[in-house]
Protein backbone atom coordinates (compact mmCIF):
# COMPACT_ATOMS: atom_id res chain seq x y z
CA UNK A 1 0.00 0.00 0.00
CA UNK A 2 2.46 2.62 1.20
CA UNK A 3 5.34 1.36 -0.96
CA UNK A 4 3.47 1.64 -4.26
CA UNK A 5 5.59 3.35 -6.90
CA UNK A 6 4.44 5.87 -9.50
CA UNK A 7 2.25 4.72 -12.38
CA UNK A 8 3.53 4.69 -15.97
CA UNK A 9 1.98 4.28 -19.40
CA UNK A 10 -1.63 3.12 -19.53
CA UNK A 11 -1.93 2.98 -15.73
CA UNK A 12 -0.98 6.63 -15.51
CA UNK A 13 -3.47 7.60 -18.24
CA UNK A 14 -6.29 5.71 -16.52
CA UNK A 15 -5.44 7.26 -13.14
CA UNK A 16 -5.34 10.78 -14.63
CA UNK A 17 -8.79 10.22 -16.21
CA UNK A 18 -10.15 9.11 -12.84
CA UNK A 19 -8.53 12.12 -11.14
CA UNK A 20 -10.17 14.53 -13.61
CA UNK A 21 -13.63 13.35 -12.50
CA UNK A 22 -13.05 14.79 -9.01
CA UNK A 23 -15.13 17.94 -8.46
CA UNK A 24 -13.79 20.58 -5.99
CA UNK A 25 -17.18 22.39 -5.90
CA UNK A 26 -18.92 19.14 -5.01
CA UNK A 27 -16.30 18.59 -2.30
CA UNK A 28 -17.31 21.92 -0.70
CA UNK A 29 -21.00 20.98 -0.75
CA UNK A 30 -20.31 17.52 0.74
CA UNK A 31 -18.14 19.00 3.51
CA UNK A 32 -20.93 21.49 4.35
CA UNK A 33 -23.45 18.64 4.53
CA UNK A 34 -21.25 16.37 6.65
CA UNK A 35 -20.57 19.21 9.12
CA UNK A 36 -24.30 20.07 9.25
CA UNK A 37 -25.26 16.40 9.68
CA UNK A 38 -22.60 15.36 12.23
CA UNK A 39 -22.03 18.66 14.04
CA UNK A 40 -19.05 20.98 14.09
CA UNK A 41 -17.07 18.48 16.21
CA UNK A 42 -15.96 16.66 13.04
CA UNK A 43 -13.95 19.71 11.98
CA UNK A 44 -13.20 20.66 8.39
CA UNK A 45 -10.64 19.27 5.96
CA UNK A 46 -7.92 21.26 4.26
CA UNK A 47 -9.16 22.34 0.82
CA UNK A 48 -8.26 19.97 -1.98
CA UNK A 49 -8.38 16.31 -2.77
CA UNK A 50 -5.69 15.19 -0.35
CA UNK A 51 -7.27 17.09 2.54
CA UNK A 52 -10.67 15.54 1.77
CA UNK A 53 -9.13 12.06 1.63
CA UNK A 54 -7.22 12.47 4.89
CA UNK A 55 -10.35 13.81 6.61
CA UNK A 56 -12.43 10.73 5.70
CA UNK A 57 -9.64 8.14 5.52
CA UNK A 58 -9.99 6.66 9.03
CA UNK A 59 -13.74 6.02 8.53
CA UNK A 60 -14.79 7.70 11.78
CA UNK A 61 -16.55 10.67 10.15
CA UNK A 62 -18.25 8.39 7.62
CA UNK A 63 -19.49 6.16 10.45
CA UNK A 64 -20.84 9.16 12.37
CA UNK A 65 -22.54 10.34 9.16
CA UNK A 66 -24.36 7.06 8.49
CA UNK A 67 -25.31 6.70 12.18
CA UNK A 68 -26.87 10.19 12.15
CA UNK A 69 -29.05 9.21 9.16
CA UNK A 70 -30.42 6.09 10.85
CA UNK A 71 -31.84 7.87 13.89
CA UNK A 72 -32.03 5.97 17.21
CA UNK A 73 -31.09 2.46 15.95
CA UNK A 74 -27.55 3.09 14.76
CA UNK A 75 -25.99 0.46 12.44
CA UNK A 76 -22.37 1.00 13.57
CA UNK A 77 -22.29 0.37 17.30
CA UNK A 78 -18.55 0.82 17.89
CA UNK A 79 -16.69 3.77 16.36
CA UNK A 80 -13.11 3.82 17.51
CA UNK A 81 -10.14 5.85 16.39
CA UNK A 82 -7.11 3.82 15.37
CA UNK A 83 -3.84 4.49 13.57
CA UNK A 84 -3.69 0.91 12.24
CA UNK A 85 -4.47 0.60 8.54
CA UNK A 86 -6.65 -2.50 8.75
CA UNK A 87 -8.78 -0.97 11.54
CA UNK A 88 -9.36 2.16 9.46
CA UNK A 89 -10.26 0.07 6.40
CA UNK A 90 -12.62 -2.03 8.52
CA UNK A 91 -14.35 1.16 9.70
CA UNK A 92 -14.78 2.26 6.05
CA UNK A 93 -16.23 -1.13 5.06
CA UNK A 94 -18.69 -0.93 7.98
CA UNK A 95 -19.83 2.43 6.57
CA UNK A 96 -20.24 0.88 3.11
CA UNK A 97 -22.33 -2.02 4.48
CA UNK A 98 -24.54 0.36 6.45
CA UNK A 99 -24.95 2.64 3.40
CA UNK A 100 -26.01 -0.36 1.31
CA UNK A 101 -28.61 -1.32 3.93
CA UNK A 102 -29.79 2.32 3.90
CA UNK A 103 -30.54 1.95 0.18
CA UNK A 104 -27.47 3.10 -1.77
CA UNK A 105 -27.09 0.85 -4.83
CA UNK A 106 -23.99 -1.27 -5.39
CA UNK A 107 -23.15 0.69 -8.56
CA UNK A 108 -22.96 3.94 -6.57
CA UNK A 109 -20.59 2.47 -3.96
CA UNK A 110 -16.85 3.02 -3.84
CA UNK A 111 -14.34 0.34 -2.84
CA UNK A 112 -12.52 0.69 0.48
CA UNK A 113 -9.15 1.18 -1.26
CA UNK A 114 -10.61 3.96 -3.44
CA UNK A 115 -10.74 6.14 -0.33
CA UNK A 116 -7.93 4.68 1.74
CA UNK A 117 -5.31 4.80 -1.02
CA UNK A 118 -6.89 7.78 -2.79
CA UNK A 119 -7.40 5.82 -6.03
CA UNK A 120 -10.90 7.11 -6.90
CA UNK A 121 -12.07 10.02 -4.76
CA UNK A 122 -14.68 10.88 -7.42
CA UNK A 123 -16.26 7.51 -6.57
CA UNK A 124 -16.29 8.52 -2.90
CA UNK A 125 -18.07 11.74 -3.89
CA UNK A 126 -20.56 9.72 -5.97
CA UNK A 127 -21.39 7.49 -2.98
CA UNK A 128 -21.88 10.46 -0.66
CA UNK A 129 -24.10 12.17 -3.26
CA UNK A 130 -26.24 9.04 -3.57
CA UNK A 131 -26.47 8.83 0.23
CA UNK A 132 -27.50 12.48 0.49
CA UNK A 133 -30.12 12.07 -2.25
CA UNK A 134 -31.59 9.06 -0.44
CA UNK A 135 -31.69 10.95 2.87
CA UNK A 136 -33.52 13.89 1.26
CA UNK A 137 -35.93 11.54 -0.51
CA UNK A 138 -36.75 9.51 2.63
CA UNK A 139 -37.66 12.72 4.47
CA UNK A 140 -37.78 10.89 7.82
CA UNK A 141 -36.53 13.84 9.88
CA UNK A 142 -32.94 12.59 10.19
CA UNK A 143 -31.51 14.69 7.33
CA UNK A 144 -29.80 17.92 8.43
CA UNK A 145 -28.79 20.69 6.06
CA UNK A 146 -30.17 22.31 2.92
CA UNK A 147 -32.43 19.91 0.95
CA UNK A 148 -31.40 21.71 -2.26
CA UNK A 149 -27.87 20.30 -1.95
CA UNK A 150 -29.10 16.97 -3.35
CA UNK A 151 -31.54 15.78 -5.99
CA UNK A 152 -34.63 13.98 -4.81
CA UNK A 153 -34.88 10.46 -6.18
CA UNK A 154 -37.94 9.55 -8.24
CA UNK A 155 -40.77 7.96 -6.29
CA UNK A 156 -42.96 5.11 -7.47
CA UNK A 157 -46.28 6.30 -8.89
CA UNK A 158 -48.36 3.13 -9.11
CA UNK A 159 -51.62 3.26 -11.05
CA UNK A 160 -54.53 0.84 -10.89
CA UNK A 161 -56.67 0.26 -13.98
CA UNK A 162 -59.97 -1.62 -14.16
CA UNK A 163 -60.44 -4.48 -16.64
CA UNK A 164 -62.71 -2.28 -18.78
CA UNK A 165 -60.02 0.40 -19.06
CA UNK A 166 -57.41 -2.20 -20.01
CA UNK A 167 -59.71 -3.63 -22.75
CA UNK A 168 -60.32 -0.12 -24.13
CA UNK A 169 -56.58 0.44 -24.34
CA UNK A 170 -56.09 -2.66 -26.49
CA UNK A 171 -58.28 -1.28 -29.29
CA UNK A 172 -56.39 2.02 -29.57
CA UNK A 173 -53.52 2.25 -32.04
CA UNK A 174 -50.77 4.30 -30.48
CA UNK A 175 -49.37 7.19 -32.52
CA UNK A 176 -45.87 5.78 -32.31
CA UNK A 177 -47.09 2.94 -34.57
CA UNK A 178 -47.75 5.50 -37.32
CA UNK A 179 -51.02 6.19 -39.07
CA UNK A 180 -52.70 4.72 -42.11
CA UNK A 181 -55.01 7.65 -42.82
CA UNK A 182 -54.87 8.69 -46.47
CA UNK A 183 -52.98 5.59 -47.56
CA UNK A 184 -54.24 3.79 -50.65
CA UNK A 185 -52.83 1.55 -53.36
CA UNK A 186 -53.97 3.78 -56.19
CA UNK A 187 -51.40 3.85 -58.98
CA UNK A 188 -49.69 0.65 -57.86
CA UNK A 189 -49.06 -2.09 -60.36
CA UNK A 190 -48.90 -5.81 -59.87
CA UNK A 191 -45.66 -7.54 -58.92
CA UNK A 192 -43.13 -7.98 -61.71
CA UNK A 193 -44.70 -5.50 -64.10
CA UNK A 194 -42.98 -2.21 -64.96
CA UNK A 195 -44.62 0.96 -63.73
CA UNK A 196 -46.22 3.02 -66.52
CA UNK A 197 -44.89 6.56 -66.42
CA UNK A 198 -46.69 8.67 -68.97
CA UNK A 199 -46.08 12.35 -69.56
Amino acid sequence: MANKGPAYGLSREVQSKIDKKYDPDLEERLVEWIVAQCGSGVGRPEPGKTGFQNWLKDGIILSQLINSLYGPNKPIKKIQSSSMAFKQMEQISQFLNAAERYGVTKTDMFQTVDLWEGKDLAGVQRTLMALGSLAVTKNDGNYQGDPNWFHKKAQENRREFSDDQLKEGQSVIGLQMGTNKGASQAGMTGYGRPRQIIN
